[in-house]
């Protein structure tokens, strides 16, 4: 990333991406209340309802911050930037998305029964968060973005950290199972989800290729 205040203070640009990101998903909450498409497939009828998946989708919220955190101070720095920029540049598209094609969902059970904290947390998350806004899945993109920053990062190699690889992965299956699990998503949603971060990923490798590349050729000339 080139030198400028941004890539200098790694922090503020977090900060700054996510009063963004905040302000805008607000701004569609509040504007964009009746979709052009309800999304569904016959996949999404036979996916039973289940409370207790609310349990990795909320552990999403606290996966973020803390890869973007554990890579900005133990891993290099170009680690960091090979997962923030392709994981807000692919939140920013699927605002983007739901911008130019909002979208919307009527999986949610009719009524949550049980007192229990799993029936009340699920009753909260549907109480403060619409059905819109939903195709790609962020919880979907930033889950498989973040799997395979662990994969990519050499830190993630050395015995003390490698147990937190397949970790990854398993907490990512399972916020991708909990989205569908929860209603809260369509199996389309998931797919596109994952496809936007594979085309990300192949992009930002084939950026760094490129860059490879002329570099070796400047190296060669002088």
């Amino acid at each position: 990333m080139r030198n400028n205040w941004f890539s200098r203070h790694p922090i503020g640009f977090m900060a700054f991406y996510l009063l963004f990101y905040l302000t805008a998903f607000h701004w569609l909450e509040t504007h964009i209340t009746v979709p052009d498409i309800w999304v569904h497939c016959r996949l999404d009828d036979l996916i039973p309802f289940c409370k207790y998946a609310i349990v990795p989708y909320f552990a999403w919220f606290a996966w973020i911050p803390f890869t973007l955190f554990y890579l900005l101070w133990r891993a290099p720095r170009a680690d960091f930037w090979r997962l923030c920029l392709p994981l807000f540049a692919g939140m920013t598209i699927a605002l983007a998305c739901y911008v130019v094609l909002p979208t919307g969902l009527m999986l949610r059970p009719y009524r949550i029964y049980g007192s229990d904290f799993f029936a009340r947390a699920v009753r909260w998350l549907y109480a403060t968060d619409t059905p819109l806004n939903v195709c790609p899945s962020i919880h979907v993109f930033n889950s498989v973005t973040l799997m395979m920053a662990y994969y990519r990062s050499s830190i993630f190699e050395e015995p003390r950290r490698r147990w937190m690889r397949p970790a990854a992965a398993v907490l990512c299956v399972s916020i991708v199972f909990s989205t569908v699990l929860l209603k809260q998503h369509s199996c389309i949603d998931v797919l596109l989800g994952i496809l936007l971060a594979m085309a990300l990923d192949t992009a930002m490798s084939a950026l760094e290729r490129s860059r490879q590349q002329e570099t070796d050729r400047f190296t060669v000339q002088f």
